[in-house]
Protein backbone atom coordinates (compact mmCIF):
# COMPACT_ATOMS: atom_id res chain seq x y z
CA UNK A 1 0.00 0.00 0.00
CA UNK A 2 1.51 3.30 -1.11
CA UNK A 3 0.98 6.24 1.16
CA UNK A 4 -0.59 9.37 -0.22
CA UNK A 5 -0.65 12.98 0.87
CA UNK A 6 -3.17 14.21 3.42
CA UNK A 7 -5.46 15.54 0.75
CA UNK A 8 -5.56 12.16 -0.95
CA UNK A 9 -3.15 13.04 -3.76
CA UNK A 10 -0.16 10.77 -4.20
CA UNK A 11 3.13 12.06 -2.89
CA UNK A 12 5.30 13.30 -5.70
CA UNK A 13 8.84 11.92 -5.70
CA UNK A 14 11.67 14.38 -5.36
CA UNK A 15 13.10 15.09 -8.84
CA UNK A 16 16.42 13.42 -9.52
CA UNK A 17 19.42 15.30 -10.83
CA UNK A 18 19.55 15.53 -14.62
CA UNK A 19 22.36 13.91 -16.58
CA UNK A 20 24.76 16.54 -17.89
CA UNK A 21 26.66 14.24 -20.28
CA UNK A 22 24.20 12.46 -22.63
CA UNK A 23 26.82 10.36 -24.38
CA UNK A 24 28.16 9.05 -21.11
CA UNK A 25 24.64 8.38 -19.92
CA UNK A 26 23.80 6.43 -23.08
CA UNK A 27 26.84 4.17 -22.79
CA UNK A 28 26.66 3.61 -19.07
CA UNK A 29 25.01 0.52 -17.67
CA UNK A 30 21.54 1.16 -16.22
CA UNK A 31 21.79 2.19 -12.59
CA UNK A 32 20.20 -0.13 -10.06
CA UNK A 33 17.04 1.30 -8.52
CA UNK A 34 17.61 2.98 -5.20
CA UNK A 35 16.61 1.01 -2.13
CA UNK A 36 15.09 2.99 0.69
CA UNK A 37 15.17 2.19 4.35
CA UNK A 38 11.92 0.90 5.81
CA UNK A 39 10.42 1.46 9.24
CA UNK A 40 7.43 -0.35 10.70
CA UNK A 41 5.18 1.83 12.85
CA UNK A 42 3.15 0.09 15.51
CA UNK A 43 0.38 2.22 17.04
CA UNK A 44 -0.71 0.46 20.21
CA UNK A 45 -4.07 -1.29 20.65
CA UNK A 46 -7.08 -0.78 18.37
CA UNK A 47 -10.44 0.96 18.55
CA UNK A 48 -12.48 -2.24 18.36
CA UNK A 49 -10.65 -4.10 21.13
CA UNK A 50 -13.08 -3.11 23.87
CA UNK A 51 -16.06 -4.68 22.13
CA UNK A 52 -14.30 -8.03 21.72
CA UNK A 53 -13.01 -9.17 25.14
CA UNK A 54 -13.12 -12.78 24.04
CA UNK A 55 -10.51 -12.09 21.38
CA UNK A 56 -8.19 -9.71 23.19
CA UNK A 57 -8.09 -11.77 26.39
CA UNK A 58 -6.98 -14.91 24.58
CA UNK A 59 -3.54 -15.97 25.81
CA UNK A 60 -0.67 -15.78 23.31
CA UNK A 61 3.08 -16.54 23.61
CA UNK A 62 5.03 -13.77 25.34
CA UNK A 63 8.33 -14.65 23.67
CA UNK A 64 9.97 -15.87 26.87
CA UNK A 65 8.17 -19.14 27.51
CA UNK A 66 5.06 -17.68 29.10
CA UNK A 67 1.81 -16.17 27.87
CA UNK A 68 0.06 -12.79 27.84
CA UNK A 69 -3.36 -11.54 26.75
CA UNK A 70 -3.56 -10.98 23.00
CA UNK A 71 -4.11 -7.25 23.56
CA UNK A 72 -5.88 -4.71 25.78
CA UNK A 73 -8.22 -1.79 25.24
CA UNK A 74 -5.62 0.77 26.26
CA UNK A 75 -5.85 3.53 28.80
CA UNK A 76 -7.50 6.97 28.50
CA UNK A 77 -7.45 10.43 29.99
CA UNK A 78 -9.88 11.13 32.81
CA UNK A 79 -11.96 13.04 30.26
CA UNK A 80 -12.25 9.92 28.12
CA UNK A 81 -9.76 10.55 25.29
CA UNK A 82 -8.56 7.00 24.50
CA UNK A 83 -5.01 5.86 24.03
CA UNK A 84 -5.80 3.97 20.83
CA UNK A 85 -6.97 7.23 19.28
CA UNK A 86 -3.84 9.05 20.44
CA UNK A 87 -1.44 6.43 19.10
CA UNK A 88 -3.31 6.21 15.81
CA UNK A 89 -3.06 9.96 15.27
CA UNK A 90 0.60 10.21 16.26
CA UNK A 91 1.51 7.26 14.01
CA UNK A 92 -0.22 8.93 11.07
CA UNK A 93 1.78 12.08 11.68
CA UNK A 94 5.08 10.21 12.00
CA UNK A 95 4.32 8.36 8.78
CA UNK A 96 3.66 11.61 6.96
CA UNK A 97 6.99 13.04 8.06
CA UNK A 98 8.92 9.90 7.22
CA UNK A 99 7.42 9.67 3.75
CA UNK A 100 8.29 13.29 3.13
CA UNK A 101 11.90 12.42 3.85
CA UNK A 102 12.20 9.39 1.60
CA UNK A 103 11.78 6.55 4.09
CA UNK A 104 9.43 3.70 3.32
CA UNK A 105 6.89 3.11 6.04
CA UNK A 106 4.77 0.13 6.86
CA UNK A 107 2.19 -0.29 9.55
CA UNK A 108 0.82 -3.07 11.69
CA UNK A 109 -2.85 -2.25 11.13
CA UNK A 110 -4.93 -0.35 8.59
CA UNK A 111 -7.54 1.43 10.72
CA UNK A 112 -8.51 2.38 14.25
CA UNK A 113 -11.76 0.45 14.39
CA UNK A 114 -10.54 -3.15 14.25
CA UNK A 115 -9.38 -5.74 16.77
CA UNK A 116 -5.72 -6.61 17.41
CA UNK A 117 -3.38 -7.76 16.03
CA UNK A 118 -2.13 -9.66 19.04
CA UNK A 119 1.03 -8.37 20.67
CA UNK A 120 3.17 -11.33 19.61
CA UNK A 121 2.09 -10.92 16.00
CA UNK A 122 3.00 -7.26 16.06
CA UNK A 123 6.49 -8.03 17.24
CA UNK A 124 7.01 -10.57 14.47
CA UNK A 125 5.79 -8.26 11.71
CA UNK A 126 8.98 -6.22 11.25
CA UNK A 127 10.89 -9.24 9.99
CA UNK A 128 7.98 -10.41 7.84
CA UNK A 129 7.67 -6.94 6.33
CA UNK A 130 11.43 -6.72 5.87
CA UNK A 131 11.66 -3.51 7.89
CA UNK A 132 14.90 -2.10 9.24
CA UNK A 133 13.29 -1.36 12.59
CA UNK A 134 9.99 -1.21 14.43
CA UNK A 135 8.78 1.65 16.61
CA UNK A 136 5.74 1.01 18.78
CA UNK A 137 3.80 4.08 19.91
CA UNK A 138 1.86 4.14 23.18
CA UNK A 139 0.83 6.29 26.13
CA UNK A 140 0.76 5.18 29.75
CA UNK A 141 -1.96 5.21 32.39
CA UNK A 142 -0.17 5.46 35.73
CA UNK A 143 -0.84 7.39 38.96
CA UNK A 144 -1.74 11.03 38.22
CA UNK A 145 1.31 12.32 40.10
CA UNK A 146 3.70 10.76 37.59
CA UNK A 147 4.54 12.36 34.26
CA UNK A 148 6.89 12.13 31.32
CA UNK A 149 7.89 9.75 28.54
CA UNK A 150 10.03 6.65 28.64
CA UNK A 151 11.35 4.42 25.88
CA UNK A 152 11.34 0.67 26.48
CA UNK A 153 13.69 -1.81 24.82
CA UNK A 154 14.01 -5.61 25.24
CA UNK A 155 16.24 -7.02 27.99
CA UNK A 156 17.64 -9.57 28.34
CA UNK A 157 18.11 -9.58 24.59
CA UNK A 158 17.00 -12.79 22.87
CA UNK A 159 18.82 -12.14 19.60
CA UNK A 160 21.33 -9.75 18.05
CA UNK A 161 18.72 -7.25 16.90
CA UNK A 162 17.33 -6.91 20.42
CA UNK A 163 20.77 -6.09 21.78
CA UNK A 164 22.88 -3.07 20.82
CA UNK A 165 20.74 -2.08 17.80
CA UNK A 166 17.56 -1.84 19.89
CA UNK A 167 19.31 0.08 22.66
CA UNK A 168 20.71 2.50 20.06
CA UNK A 169 17.23 2.99 18.60
CA UNK A 170 15.72 3.58 22.05
CA UNK A 171 18.49 6.03 22.88
CA UNK A 172 18.01 7.99 19.64
CA UNK A 173 14.30 8.27 20.34
CA UNK A 174 14.98 9.32 23.93
CA UNK A 175 17.42 11.99 22.79
CA UNK A 176 14.94 13.39 20.26
CA UNK A 177 12.04 13.50 22.73
CA UNK A 178 14.25 15.11 25.36
CA UNK A 179 15.56 17.56 22.76
CA UNK A 180 11.99 18.56 21.96
CA UNK A 181 11.60 19.68 25.55
CA UNK A 182 9.37 16.76 26.57
CA UNK A 183 9.91 15.58 30.16
CA UNK A 184 11.42 12.19 30.94
CA UNK A 185 9.41 9.88 33.14
CA UNK A 186 9.41 10.66 36.84
CA UNK A 187 8.05 7.23 37.80
CA UNK A 188 9.57 4.58 35.51
CA UNK A 189 13.00 3.88 34.10
CA UNK A 190 16.12 5.98 34.29
CA UNK A 191 16.94 9.01 32.12
CA UNK A 192 14.00 8.21 29.85
CA UNK A 193 15.01 4.59 29.16
CA UNK A 194 13.42 1.44 30.56
CA UNK A 195 14.61 -2.12 29.74
CA UNK A 196 11.76 -4.63 29.89
CA UNK A 197 11.37 -8.38 29.66
CA UNK A 198 7.56 -8.53 29.91
CA UNK A 199 6.40 -7.08 26.59
CA UNK A 200 5.61 -9.72 23.97
CA UNK A 201 5.90 -7.19 21.17
CA UNK A 202 9.52 -6.54 22.11
CA UNK A 203 10.36 -10.15 22.96
CA UNK A 204 9.21 -11.61 19.64
CA UNK A 205 10.96 -9.12 17.38
CA UNK A 206 13.92 -10.10 15.22
CA UNK A 207 14.58 -6.56 14.11
CA UNK A 208 15.66 -3.57 16.22
CA UNK A 209 12.66 -2.41 18.20
CA UNK A 210 11.68 0.17 20.80
CA UNK A 211 8.39 1.09 22.44
CA UNK A 212 7.61 4.67 23.41
CA UNK A 213 5.26 5.54 26.25
CA UNK A 214 4.80 9.16 25.17
CA UNK A 215 3.11 10.46 28.30
CA UNK A 216 1.00 9.57 31.32
CA UNK A 217 -2.57 10.13 30.18
CA UNK A 218 -3.77 10.21 33.79
CA UNK A 219 -1.59 13.20 34.61
CA UNK A 220 -3.76 16.36 34.28
CA UNK A 221 -1.14 18.39 32.43
CA UNK A 222 -0.13 15.65 30.03
CA UNK A 223 -3.78 14.80 29.41
CA UNK A 224 -4.14 18.26 27.89
CA UNK A 225 -1.06 17.75 25.70
CA UNK A 226 -2.08 14.38 24.28
CA UNK A 227 -5.64 15.53 23.67
CA UNK A 228 -4.81 18.39 21.31
CA UNK A 229 -3.41 18.30 17.78
CA UNK A 230 -0.46 20.59 18.50
CA UNK A 231 0.66 18.33 21.33
CA UNK A 232 0.41 15.20 19.22
CA UNK A 233 2.35 16.89 16.44
CA UNK A 234 5.10 17.66 18.90
CA UNK A 235 5.44 13.99 19.79
CA UNK A 236 5.33 12.96 16.14
CA UNK A 237 8.07 15.34 15.09
CA UNK A 238 10.37 14.23 17.91
CA UNK A 239 9.78 10.55 17.15
CA UNK A 240 10.52 11.14 13.48
CA UNK A 241 13.76 12.94 14.22
CA UNK A 242 14.80 10.09 16.50
CA UNK A 243 14.08 7.49 13.81
CA UNK A 244 16.01 9.46 11.21
CA UNK A 245 18.95 9.88 13.56
CA UNK A 246 19.12 6.12 14.08
CA UNK A 247 18.78 5.38 10.36
CA UNK A 248 21.60 7.80 9.60
CA UNK A 249 24.05 5.43 11.28
CA UNK A 250 23.13 2.44 9.10
CA UNK A 251 25.17 1.56 6.01
CA UNK A 252 23.78 3.12 2.81
CA UNK A 253 20.97 1.02 1.40
CA UNK A 254 21.37 -0.23 -2.16
CA UNK A 255 19.43 -2.49 -4.47
CA UNK A 256 21.98 -5.27 -4.31
CA UNK A 257 22.18 -5.80 -0.59
CA UNK A 258 20.51 -3.56 1.92
CA UNK A 259 20.98 -5.30 5.22
CA UNK A 260 19.28 -5.19 8.57
CA UNK A 261 20.70 -5.93 11.98
CA UNK A 262 19.23 -9.43 12.17
CA UNK A 263 18.80 -12.06 14.82
CA UNK A 264 21.91 -13.83 13.60
CA UNK A 265 23.93 -10.66 13.22
CA UNK A 266 24.34 -11.15 9.50
CA UNK A 267 21.52 -8.94 8.29
CA UNK A 268 18.76 -9.69 5.82
CA UNK A 269 18.06 -8.67 2.26
CA UNK A 270 15.97 -5.53 1.96
CA UNK A 271 14.47 -6.46 -1.37
CA UNK A 272 12.56 -9.53 -0.27
CA UNK A 273 8.79 -9.42 -0.81
CA UNK A 274 6.41 -8.30 1.88
CA UNK A 275 4.46 -10.97 3.67
CA UNK A 276 0.93 -11.62 2.53
CA UNK A 277 -1.64 -9.36 4.06
CA UNK A 278 0.93 -6.99 5.57
CA UNK A 279 0.11 -3.34 4.91
CA UNK A 280 3.00 -1.71 3.11
CA UNK A 281 3.72 1.87 2.23
CA UNK A 282 6.64 3.64 0.78
CA UNK A 283 6.85 6.61 -1.53
CA UNK A 284 8.90 9.67 -0.89
CA UNK A 285 8.13 13.29 -1.55
CA UNK A 286 9.38 16.80 -1.16
CA UNK A 287 6.15 17.80 0.50
CA UNK A 288 4.41 16.07 3.39
CA UNK A 289 2.38 12.94 2.88
CA UNK A 290 0.27 10.65 4.92
CA UNK A 291 0.23 6.90 5.09
CA UNK A 292 -1.63 3.84 6.02
CA UNK A 293 -2.01 2.82 9.56
CA UNK A 294 -1.67 -0.29 11.62
CA UNK A 295 -1.23 -1.64 15.09
CA UNK A 296 1.62 -3.31 16.91
CA UNK A 297 2.89 -4.37 20.33
CA UNK A 298 1.48 -2.77 23.40
CA UNK A 299 2.62 -1.64 26.78
CA UNK A 300 1.66 0.68 29.56
CA UNK A 301 -0.15 0.51 32.80
CA UNK A 302 -3.79 0.61 31.95
CA UNK A 303 -3.17 -0.34 28.37
CA UNK A 304 -2.40 1.48 25.21
CA UNK A 305 -3.87 2.14 21.88
CA UNK A 306 -2.58 2.38 18.42
CA UNK A 307 -2.75 3.44 14.90
CA UNK A 308 -0.18 3.70 12.26
CA UNK A 309 0.78 5.60 9.23
CA UNK A 310 3.57 5.14 6.86
CA UNK A 311 6.71 7.18 7.16
CA UNK A 312 9.77 8.61 5.47
CA UNK A 313 13.08 9.92 6.70
CA UNK A 314 13.04 13.59 7.73
CA UNK A 315 16.03 15.76 7.16
CA UNK A 316 15.00 18.37 9.66
CA UNK A 317 11.89 18.54 11.65
CA UNK A 318 8.73 20.47 11.89
CA UNK A 319 5.43 18.78 12.53
CA UNK A 320 2.83 18.09 9.92
CA UNK A 321 -0.77 17.95 10.93
CA UNK A 322 -3.14 15.06 10.97
CA UNK A 323 -6.22 14.08 12.81
CA UNK A 324 -7.06 10.91 14.61
CA UNK A 325 -9.92 8.51 14.32
CA UNK A 326 -11.57 6.16 16.71
CA UNK A 327 -14.39 6.21 19.18
CA UNK A 328 -14.53 8.95 21.75
CA UNK A 329 -14.93 6.65 24.72
CA UNK A 330 -13.64 3.20 25.50
CA UNK A 331 -15.98 0.26 25.64
CA UNK A 332 -15.08 -1.62 28.81
CA UNK A 333 -13.59 -5.01 28.07
CA UNK A 334 -13.44 -7.99 30.36
CA UNK A 335 -11.26 -7.20 33.37
CA UNK A 336 -8.06 -5.91 31.90
CA UNK A 337 -4.95 -7.73 32.86
CA UNK A 338 -2.91 -4.58 32.33
CA UNK A 339 -3.12 -2.34 35.32
CA UNK A 340 -1.23 0.61 36.71
CA UNK A 341 0.50 -1.75 39.09
CA UNK A 342 1.55 -3.87 36.12
CA UNK A 343 3.25 -0.89 34.55
CA UNK A 344 4.88 0.71 37.51
CA UNK A 345 5.60 -2.02 40.00
CA UNK A 346 5.91 -5.41 38.35
CA UNK A 347 7.78 -4.07 35.35
CA UNK A 348 10.39 -2.72 37.68
CA UNK A 349 10.81 -6.18 39.17
CA UNK A 350 11.09 -7.77 35.73
CA UNK A 351 13.69 -5.44 34.33
CA UNK A 352 15.57 -3.89 37.23
CA UNK A 353 18.51 -6.26 36.96
CA UNK A 354 19.00 -5.37 33.31
CA UNK A 355 18.66 -1.61 33.61
CA UNK A 356 21.99 0.08 32.91
CA UNK A 357 23.52 1.67 35.97
CA UNK A 358 24.45 4.55 33.70
CA UNK A 359 22.09 4.94 30.72
CA UNK A 360 23.70 6.14 27.48
CA UNK A 361 24.47 9.84 27.71
CA UNK A 362 22.12 12.17 25.85
CA UNK A 363 23.45 13.60 22.64
CA UNK A 364 22.89 17.26 21.77
CA UNK A 365 19.68 17.73 19.81
CA UNK A 366 19.74 19.55 16.49
CA UNK A 367 19.06 23.26 16.99
CA UNK A 368 17.03 23.24 13.79
CA UNK A 369 14.57 20.76 12.37
CA UNK A 370 15.57 19.03 9.14
CA UNK A 371 14.82 21.17 6.10
CA UNK A 372 12.49 18.61 4.51
CA UNK A 373 10.42 18.38 7.64
CA UNK A 374 10.46 22.13 8.17
CA UNK A 375 8.63 22.58 4.89
CA UNK A 376 5.56 20.83 6.27
CA UNK A 377 2.76 22.87 7.77
CA UNK A 378 2.99 22.29 11.53
CA UNK A 379 -0.78 21.98 11.87
CA UNK A 380 -1.48 20.55 8.46
CA UNK A 381 -3.28 23.56 7.05
CA UNK A 382 -6.55 22.13 8.23
CA UNK A 383 -6.00 18.92 6.30
CA UNK A 384 -7.03 15.60 7.72
CA UNK A 385 -4.75 12.70 6.83
CA UNK A 386 -7.72 10.43 7.21
CA UNK A 387 -9.57 12.15 4.39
Amino acid sequence: MLLAGCGGAPVQPTPTASVTNPSAADSAAPAAPAVKRTVLLDPGHNGGNGAHPDQINKEVPDGRGGTKPCNTTGTATDAGYPEHKFTWDVALRVGELLLANGVNAKVTRTNDTGVGPCVNVRGEMAEKMNADAEVSIHADGAAPSGKGFHVAYPRPALNTAQGAPSLALATALRDALHGAGLPESTYLGKAGLFPRADLAGLNTSKRPIALIECANMRNPDEAVTVSNAAGRQRYAQAITIGILAWLSHLPPANAAAATHPGADGTGASADSPDSAGAPAAGSSGAAGSSGSSGTAGSSGSAGSSGAGRSAGTPAGGSPSGSSSTGTGARTPAAPEKKTTTDSAASHTNDAAADEPADPPARKPSPSKAPDAVSKLDPLGGGRSPLG
